[in-house]
């Protein structure tokens, strides 16, 4: 196994989740990119994030294989059963202290019951919606974090 690289991971590589992972690489930060179509980590490797510190990874185990403790992944994924559904899959992969942040435009409702639920598994849950489109994304864009306040400290440098 090799030894964690990233410091954070963002599954999604959509517009805004390509954009995001430039921005945070702009910015020192190295991110894993993973998409559940696997074709699109290595297009946007070979692509807009080539001559960047952005690795991929190929599977979920891969790309919490990467990331230095504790881990931190976003999503940026349809709101909804999307995300619940990627969370259940992140769960077993993920330790105590661990946080998943999901960067979709979810429904308050649904980011306190996560924030609940994966609380009494160790893992720390924050829902931050971001704004300002593609151009935000990718320069600056506005995020808004609530969920566990635990988290904060460790997910401060990279959002702010």
């Amino acid at each position: 196994m090799s030894k964690p690289v990233a410091d954070i991971a963002l599954i999604g590589l959509a517009v805004m989740g390509q954009n995001l992972i430039l921005n945070m690489n702009d910015h020192g930060f190295v991110v894993c990119a993973y998409n559940r179509t696997t074709e699109k980590v290595t297009s946007f490797l070979k692509n807009e994030a080539k001559g960047t510190k952005v690795v991929g990874a190929y599977s979920l185990k891969e790309m919490v294989d990467k990331l230095k403790s504790p881990r931190k992944v976003m999503l940026l994924v349809k709101a909804g059963s999307a995300v619940d559904a990627f969370i259940e899959q992140l769960v077993p992969l993920l330790s105590p202290g661990d946080i998943i942040i999901d960067g979709g435009n979810s429904e308050y409702q649904d980011t306190e019951r996560r924030t609940k639920d994966l609380e009494k598994k160790g893992i720390l849950f924050v829902g931050s919606g971001v704004s300002g489109g593609e151009e935000g994304a990718r320069y600056g864009p506005s995020l808004m974090p609530g969920g566990n306040p635990k988290a904060w400290p460790h997910i401060k440098p990279i959002f702010q």
